[in-house]
């Protein structure tokens, strides 16, 4: 890992690059809703007040991407504000983005789009510097492609110090790991970073299974589960329907068996046994255990107001790192109680609730619900039957990339500031005021 010959300014490069498990936060707040694929108008959420929110709360981490429409712009609008700047100084939050997907159908993995992509993720998102940057969804394109946009990226990294990390994402396990070891093998040097999405869910669990060992022994520093509810499919009322109508993969049949899973939670008499909460809960919780081999000691967010901590002060082991998206501040404070209540139940959880402010009970209260989840967990598991463990193509059969020429797209209209009004009120315990939950 190459070290960075810039200053340490609040807006610069830290001086050093330690391995990203030592310092990427195990909790990071996605950007893929602050898009019409998730939701009809991303410019009427509550992008700014979120983000404000998600920092005052202690979320320290933000992954977006160029191919989540607006998302980079309306991520960068919110963080280019005085309240941003006068109280979170760039080194202490990180920013993930990609490089590579352009479009549905498009991609573009040369060196020359590297660049490009790169120094325009920059501009919109107003920093110096990248902490992450990933190639998108490689499954669609030859493992050549692959190499050359790493050895670009990882080119960028030690001549210019635009950015200090760089991974892989995509949906098949099995191409993440072959890819992984490929360029352990070619160039000498392991991936910082493999982000899956969809693959450690109440539903499929193949991250864990399949990649997790071939993933660590090809040397990744962080492998962060991301779309916990499987793109939004663990949802009772189904996948979201965004502008471009309904996207999602997955077949009828699994639809229907993950409405008859929902349907079965709502007769249990347990509390907040909406499929949605129980597969929140569930992946979160139990990622932080099983990745944590692949995971991080950053800062946790435990509740602690305005102290920048990190993993030791839990006893130095390293918690499984879960990508989390919200459409609006109502989701991110269900997410944080959620969160924070998996901390509490944590060995030496009590300290954490008592210094957080939440209480002594805040553990026995965890507890129980890490064994209300788990009987509904095994519940819905049961419902879906052959379902389980399910992956849907990607890409499509007969898949062709478009992207013919590396032309510089359009830009996308500047977006306007999105609603504050940034609610203050104390996070107690895990909420069940929520109608509806859209994480994806």
């Amino acid at each position: 890992m190459s070290s960075s010959k810039h200053q340490s300014q609040d807006d610069s490069m830290p001086q050093t690059s330690p391995p990203l498990s030592t310092i990427l936060p195990p909790l990071i707040c996605g950007t893929a809703t602050f898009n019409n694929q998730y939701n009809p108008d991303p410019y009427a959420l509550p992008t700014t007040a979120i983000v404000h929110e998600a920092l005052s709360l202690g979320v320290r981490a933000f992954d977006t991407s160029p191919y989540y429409g607006p998302a980079e712009d309306l991520l960068g609008a919110a963080l280019n504000t005085s309240f941003v700047r006068d109280n979170f100084p760039r080194r202490d939050y990180f920013l993930l983005t990609k490089v590579g997907r352009i479009s549905g159908d498009g991609f573009d993995y040369s060196a020359s789009w590297v660049r490009h992509s790169v120094q325009r993720s920059l501009e919109r998102l107003h920093t110096k510097y990248l902490d992450v940057v990933y190639c998108h969804d490689v499954e669609f394109v030859s493992p050549e492609e692959v190499l050359i946009a790493v050895m670009e990226l990882r080119k960028i990294r030690d001549k210019s110090g635009l950015l200090r990390y760089v991974g892989i994402s995509g949906y098949p396990v099995t191409t993440l790991c072959e890819l992984a070891e490929m360029i352990l093998e070619k160039t000498g040097e392991p991936l910082d970073a493999v982000m899956s999405y969809a693959n450690y869910t109440l539903q499929n669990t193949r991250l864990a299974s399949v990649a997790l060992p071939r993933l660590e022994a090809a040397g990744v520093s962080v492998v962060p589960n991301a779309s916990v509810l499987g793109m939004g499919l663990l949802r009772r009322e189904g996948v979201p329907i965004g502008a471009h109508g309904d996207f999602h993969p997955s077949p009828k049949e699994l639809r229907a068996a993950i409405q008859d899973a929902s349907d079965w939670c709502d007769k249990q008499n347990i509390k907040d046994n909406r499929i949605e909460k129980v597969a929140i809960r569930w992946a979160l919780e139990n990622w932080m255990r099983e990745g944590a081999s692949v995971g991080s000691s950053g800062d946790p967010a435990s509740g602690i107001p305005w102290q920048r901590e990190n993993i030791e002060r839990y006893g130095g082991a390293k918690l499984g790192v879960s990508v989390m998206g919200v459409s609006n501040t109502e989701e991110l404070h269900e997410t944080m109680m959620v969160w924070r209540s998996i901390l509490d139940g944590l060995e030496g959880g009590e300290k954490t609730a008592i210094d957080s402010g939440r209480g002594t009970d805040e553990r026995a209260r965890s507890l129980q619900r890490q064994q209300d989840v788990n009987v509904l967990a095994t519940g819905i598991r049961k419902v879906l039957g052959k379902w389980v463990d399910y992956t849907w193509a990607s890409p499509d059969p007969g898949f062709v990339n478009k992207r013919s020429a590396p032309d510089v797209p359009a830009p996308l209209p500047t977006p306007a500031a999105s609603p504050d009004g940034l609610p203050k009120q104390a996070l107690t315990r895990e909420g069940s005021h929520l109608k509806s939950v859209r994480q994806i």
